[in-house]
């Protein structure tokens, strides 16, 4: 084999581990930061599900001392609890807060109460107040067993 063949196979191996070890390096960097984002978007996760779940235990104890209207604390709690463990809503005594979400989903919130006619306003609280009184020992059993549970992580 000539001189010159060899050194030309020489230099074509240097060539190709070169960009192989480019190749490499740029991808353990894409991966590294790859990790970083994975890891920064489970720590936020983790954080926002701490927070919904002290939101959770906050209108509880809200609820056991009676600062809040029931069906108010009822629909938040289910709108968190579906993004904590939406299959609490199906046990007891859990089940109130979707029992009530139920009963109450159709009466218009915000803007769209401020709009509509007072005396149907007035008929719907009416409603909302019967179903609060009705089940309020449930709502304050469940209340406070959400403040004792311990939360899966």
């Amino acid at each position: 084999m000539p001189v010159w063949l060899q050194w030309s196979l020489i230099i074509l191996g240097i060539v190709a581990i070169a960009v192989l070890v480019v190749f490499i390096v740029r991808y353990s960097r894409q991966l590294s930061a790859h990790r970083r984002q994975q890891e920064r978007r489970q720590a936020f996760q983790a954080e926002r599900r701490q927070s919904m779940i002290e939101s959770i235990r906050i209108l509880a104890i809200s609820i056991e001392e009676d600062q809040v209207e029931y069906s108010e604390a009822c629909l938040r709690i289910k709108g968190l609890l579906d993004h904590v463990e939406p299959e609490l809503l199906n046990e007891a005594p859990y089940r109130i807060f979707q029992e009530v979400h139920d009963r109450l989903q159709h009466m218009p919130t915000h803007q769209a109460r401020q709009n509509t006619d007072s005396h149907f306003v007035r008929k719907m609280d009416k409603e909302r107040f019967a179903l609060e009184k009705d089940r309020a020992d449930e709502i304050r059993r469940a209340a406070t067993a959400l403040r004792h549970r311990s939360f899966n992580q």
